[in-house]
């Protein structure tokens, strides 16, 4: 049977492992103005449910075979054909945001020169080029290594997709396949690290750029970055599911530890008196949240320089226009890359039997940056919740370490005190 050929304006949810067609299928999607919704596969019924019940999907694709006969369908000539050709939107990633709602993050269509502006904004920044092969780490239903791969095709490079993260598999990958570009993020460059520690680096010189984001790095895993790879490949950059904000060459980041570089080109930030970050964007980069005006227009506001956007995070601009970071948007953890908002998870931790109060909230943690851990008032065991947690959530946002409290810490007004709990847990992770 043929599958139904989704219209313009249509949302299609990809529940799928990442792989090139994965890439293909998307950008097929994006050419004939129709929104790919990436998800992780790996979502609970309970967080699927959610979450399409917010995107209100046209189309669900959840299985390979669906996904191959759709790309047929939607580009049936041979070769890279109509997913090679320009973007008229930007895929419609998810972000659950302080209110534990998931929403998506709309750009709505774009005419041929927004869409033709969109790409060259990173083609040009990242000097995507026909000979670049770009090997892609992180899981596609993320922003940025879909936006690095896609990017690398449109320029008429290649990609590799080795699967599932695994330092072997990826160093193996590096011999292989030369790669030109790559996007990790500081969890992935630890344990790469580890790893050749113990059976040798390999050949780097291939690549030309290899850019990290998406959790602070550690000092020692940046020097040791800059120390493996060639002179000028290595850069940072600052940004979030809804837009970009800054770009910071591995070389300027030495003479200012700790910034994560200058607004990128066609940007300007700036900083409120309370430390609120703000981004003014080129039209094409404005985005909305899927069927929620409030939220929009609180992300919103316009200045001299054109719209600008906030996601909440805190921050200070130097003498030179480096931003350095203050501190996340409010209560959100980062956890080997992946963003975890504490609401979403004390929404299903509160549903759970024996539980009368609950806080989550991240901790420091050698390996993933930050590790989430849950504080619960009331009777139910750490297994029990365990338990609960593996039935609901997916595996980033499951809490690693249970705590119970007789009260929880408040503010006059209720506002539990997240912070007063962060600065009493000094214990090890468990596991």
């Amino acid at each position: 049977m043929r599958p139904h050929v989704p219209a313009e304006g249509e949302r299609v949810v990809l529940l799928l492992p990442g792989s090139a067609d994965y890439v293909d299928l998307v950008m097929a999607l994006l050419a004939r103005g129709v929104f790919p919704v990436p998800l992780d596969p790996r979502l609970t019924t309970h967080e699927r449910t959610r979450v399409l019940d917010g995107v209100r999907p046209d189309l669900v694709i959840d299985s390979p075979d669906a996904a191959a006969d759709l790309l047929a369908a939607l580009d049936p000539s041979p070769g890279p054909t109509a997913h090679r050709s320009l973007p008229r939107a930007r895929p419609m990633h998810v972000t659950s945001g302080t209110t534990g709602t998931p929403k998506g993050v709309y750009s709505g269509l774009l005419d041929d020169d927004a869409a033709a502006a969109l790409v060259a904004e990173e083609r040009d920044l990242w000097d995507f080029s026909a000979d670049d092969v770009n090997l892609v780490l992180s899981p596609l239903h993320h922003s940025a290594p879909l936006r690095f791969a896609m990017g690398t095709l449109l320029a008429g490079g290649r990609i590799v997709v080795p699967g599932p993260f695994d330092p072997a598999v990826i160093t193996a990958a590096i011999e292989r396949e030369r790669p030109t570009t790559m996007f990790c993020v500081p969890a992935h460059l630890q344990r790469l690290f580890a790893h050749w520690e113990q059976v040798g680096v390999p050949d780097l010189s291939s690549f030309r750029l290899v850019a990290h984001a998406g959790a602070a790095c550690p000092p020692a895993v940046k020097h040791r970055l800059l120390e493996l790879f060639p002179s000028g490949s290595t850069w940072e950059f600052y940004g979030s599911t809804e837009g970009q904000f800054t770009a910071c060459r591995g070389e300027e980041w030495l003479d200012r530890p700790g910034s994560v570089g200058r607004a990128r080109p066609g940007r300007r930030l700036s900083i409120d008196d309370d430390g609120t970050i703000w981004c003014t964007v080129p039209d094409y980069a404005r985005f909305t949240y899927f069927g929620d005006p409030e939220k929009t227009a609180a992300a919103w506001r316009e200045t001299p320089d054109g719209p600008a956007f906030s996601v909440g995070d805190l921050g200070r601009l130097d003498d030179e226009g480096y931003l350095h970071l203050d501190g996340r948007r409010v209560d959100l953890i980062i956890t080997g890359g992946v963003n975890v908002y504490p609401v979403e998870v004390e929404n299903v931790l509160g549903e759970a039997p024996g539980v009368t109060d609950v806080a989550v909230y991240g901790v420091p943690d050698a390996h993933w940056g930050q590790r989430v851990v849950a504080t619960v008032v009331g009777t139910a065991t750490p297994e029990e919740l365990d338990a609960w947690a593996r039935e609901r959530l997916s595996p980033a946002k499951r809490p690693k370490e249970y705590r119970t409290i007789e009260v929880l810490p408040r503010t006059l007004t209720g506002k539990v005190l997240r912070r007063e709990l962060q600065d009493q847990h000094v214990s090890p992770a468990p596991r």
